[in-house]
């Protein structure tokens, strides 16, 4: 019997996990924006290991989800959640202290796993505290938290890199996260029994996360070194354990990814749209950053600034979006915005490098509005068409593929600036210093970015048929168990 839910418990829930996400995306732009000075200043560290400081947070977290879903259904969400914040608090303070690149890369493997334990809970523990007919209204607020705190880090990674050293961006979530963990430890709890008759998948855990770094290993190392044997073999391997990770977990009793899921069309269709959205604008901030700091050199805290209306058109539509779609159900939204963002890109890639920064902003603000109309319907859809008992792997299921699609978007991106310019002008772009490598060489990096756009749309508006054929939307909880 699932207890009463109180009026306000859910939006104690719903505060708690929206500074979950705040304080997870902060982190994201507010490393991402100070990724240049980082690869100028840390020793060590050269524009691969500045994609990997950013990639292996990531990869992390697309690794370790689908475990901690499962984990989270069998041993209770809340407390791994708890956990989350904590390991996320101290893998902060590890980074702040990093000697070098390699050394920053590990620590940032740290913050990935508080953050995936943050991420795999907070969609699940939010489902369960807010009834279907209001979980996109509360899902897009959470977007809200997360994308405010992208803003907030855009702006904050700017002033701290510029006025204390890109190692006081870490700081700002060590105090964030002693409040969130221990107001978390005293107020949230469990509102269904763990289901304790699963046990782990190490092989298929394994299988995917050595499959994963292998193959997005390759893909970078072989970015730069232009695609030699070795590069090859790692792509090949990695592709290779991927293959084997579907077939094992077609055939273990209690697999780490419940395939079974697949069966129902809007989970399949909503995953499916969430992993290609997630390839074609995983690497916008990335483009973003390096077009205004590494091609136009300018200063952390302008390029940051810049950046802003992709974010603030994110938060204005986001909860709107969510709101409309309780009402009118997600398909509309979140093809419409798929379809939106394609149009943005296309408009990205024909624009030059001298283009006003006024003009620039028409797409960019296209693009938020693209995310913000997709993003909360999309996962309301999906976390609305499972049983109860499995959304914690639902929500584990559908952020590891979106991460596994924003790796692959920057991998992608990384091997077109790559193959696109000499490795000294792929350096100089990387450390915002590209107008010492004189005009000619910007001139390649509009030419790789215009390939980059392209890719981006070509990607969003595929994402789109998915999205829009999506089977009938569930307007009520589901509670057929679907484990055949």
């Amino acid at each position: 019997m699932i207890p009463m839910i109180g009026l306000q418990y859910k939006y104690v829930v719903l505060v708690n996990t929206t500074v979950g996400s705040f304080m997870a995306l902060l982190d994201s732009n507010i490393v991402l924006i100070s990724l240049p000075t980082i690869i100028r200043e840390l020793p060590g560290t050269s524009a691969a290991d500045g994609i990997w400081v950013i990639m292996g947070y990531t990869l992390m977290l697309a690794t370790v989800l689908l475990s901690i879903g499962r984990l989270a259904d069998t041993h209770g969400r809340v407390k791994l959640y708890n956990l989350g914040f904590a390991i996320f608090t101290v893998g902060s303070a590890l980074c702040s202290i990093s000697t070098d690149g390699f050394v920053l890369i590990v620590f940032r493997l740290v913050q990935g796993l508080g953050s995936a334990m943050i991420f795999a809970n907070g969609t699940a523990i939010i489902t369960d505290a807010f009834p279907a007919g209001e979980r996109g209204r509360a899902l897009g607020f959470n977007q809200i938290g997360g994308i405010s705190g992208s803003v907030v880090g855009l702006v904050a990674g700017g002033i701290l890199t510029s006025t204390l050293g890109w190692r006081s961006i870490f700081w700002i979530n060590i105090p964030i996260g002693i409040f969130a963990t221990t107001w978390a430890y005293k107020k949230l709890h469990d509102l269904n029994p763990p289901q304790r008759n699963e046990s782990p998948d190490p092989l298929g855990n394994g299988l995917f996360g050595i499959g994963l770094t292998l193959f997005l290993l390759g893909l970078t190392f072989g970015a730069v070194s232009g695609w030699i044997i070795f590069d090859d073999a790692l792509i090949a391997t990695g592709m290779l354990l991927l293959v084997l990770f579907v077939f094992v977990e077609r055939r273990i009793r209690s697999p780490m990814m419940d395939l079974s899921l697949f069966k129902v069309r809007s989970f399949s269709a909503g995953i499916l749209s969430n992993l290609l959205t997630a390839i074609a604008r995983g690497s916008i901030s990335i483009v973003l950053v390096f077009y205004f700091q590494g091609a136009l050199s300018e200063d952390a805290l302008t390029a940051g600034i810049k950046i802003i209306p992709f974010s603030i058109a994110f938060v204005i539509v986001g909860p709107l979006s969510g709101y409309f779609s309780d009402r009118y159900g997600a398909k509309l939204f979140a093809t419409g915005g798929l379809i939106i963002s394609g149009i943005a890109f296309v408009i990205f890639s024909i624009l030059p490098l001298s283009t006003p920064y006024p003009v620039f902003v028409v797409p960019m603000v296209l693009v938020g509005v693209g995310g913000g109309m997709f993003i909360a319907p999309n996962i309301a859809s999906i976390m609305n068409s499972v049983p109860m008992i499995r959304r914690g792997v639902a929500s584990g299921m559908s952020s590891m593929l979106f991460n596994v699609g924003f790796l692959l978007s920057i991998g992608i991106s990384f091997a077109i600036l790559a193959q696109s310019m000499p490795q000294n002008v792929l350096e100089a772009i990387f450390e915002g210093e590209a107008l010492k490598a004189g005009a000619i060489n910007l001139g390649l990096y509009q030419i790789a970015q215009m390939r980059i756009f392209l890719v981006m749309a070509g990607v969003s508006f595929i994402a789109a048929i998915p999205s829009w054929t999506r089977g009938p939307e569930t307007k009520g909880p589901v509670e057929t168990v679907i484990l055949e």
